[in-house]
């Protein structure tokens, strides 16, 4: 917690120079808008320097949580320094406005993704069970086909086809593939309330030994439910980032052509 606040008092410090600066620059009706944008364009390259850090693991540079936690908080300041740039929320212009577009998304994103990062994590670790992203389309197809071989086998050994309708109507939708996503995402349990009301509607219409094969596919059902929670965080985690760096990108690019443009018309 030091280290996160000795960040954010090196940001803060670096805003009020940048923001006591630029009030100086305009007592003395120079352009202030040149301090606060190379503030803002130095911010952006330190926030660059993460993607760079991240492909090249190899070199002798800050641990990854350290340089986690300077792109966390160089992306705030950024925020700031981007308004103190514009001198408004929303600039006026076609291009200016695209590129606060760009730089809002990236920052949105960025937020998110950073709320997920430590919000997700805890959230798996509670579920009780462990998946592997890319083993779970597999592991569905699993559960799918042993829920299917146990109502087949039900509607064999009992003579009774009630479990198989209910299967086929109701609890088939649910095995077909991941459920309830974006509940997932947000944390609600509808997904956990659903199984058991399936479950427990059809108990009463079932003898003893058809009992025995539904605990069997309620079961499987919980499973599947913890393995779509699985998938639904793990998805998130792992394409928030094609959101979030192709936006970084553009604003980087319309950042660079704005620079250009400024030193060819106004230098």
């Amino acid at each position: 917690m030091k280290r996160v606040w000795g960040y954010i008092t090196t940001a803060i410090l670096f805003f009020v120079l940048i923001w006591v600066w630029t009030l100086q620059v305009d007592s003395s009706l120079n352009y202030s808008e040149f301090i606060s944008g190379g503030a803002l364009f130095f911010v952006i390259l330190v926030l660059c320097m993460f993607n760079v850090r991240k492909r090249l693991p190899f070199l002798p540079l800050w641990p990854a949580h350290k340089w986690f936690l300077l792109h966390s908080v160089s992306g705030f300041l950024a925020l700031f320094l981007f308004w103190l740039h514009a001198d408004v929320l929303w600039p006026k212009g076609l291009y200016v406005q695209i590129l606060a577009v760009l730089f809002y998304g990236t920052t949105l994103s960025g937020i998110l993704g950073l709320i997920m990062e430590k919000i997700y994590p805890n959230l798996l670790t509670r579920v009780g069970l462990e998946c592997i992203y890319e083993r779970i389309p597999r592991d569905l197809v699993d559960i799918r086909n042993k829920a299917e071989n146990l109502v087949l086998e039900c509607t064999e050994k009992t003579g009774s086809d009630t479990l198989a309708q209910h299967y086929f109507e109701t609890l088939g939708w649910f095995f077909q593939r991941p459920r309830f996503i974006i509940n997932n995402i947000f944390g609600g349990q509808n997904a956990q309330t659903w199984v058991m009301r399936q479950c427990s509607v059809l108990e009463r219409f079932l003898n003893e030994a058809e009992r025995g094969y539904l605990d069997q596919i309620c079961a499987l059902a919980e499973t599947k439910r913890k393995i779509d929670f699985h998938y639904s965080l793990q998805s998130m985690l792992k394409k928030w980032l094609l959101v979030h760096v192709p936006l970084a990108a553009a604003v980087m690019a319309m950042v660079i052509w704005h620079i250009i443009v400024i030193q060819v018309f106004f230098i």
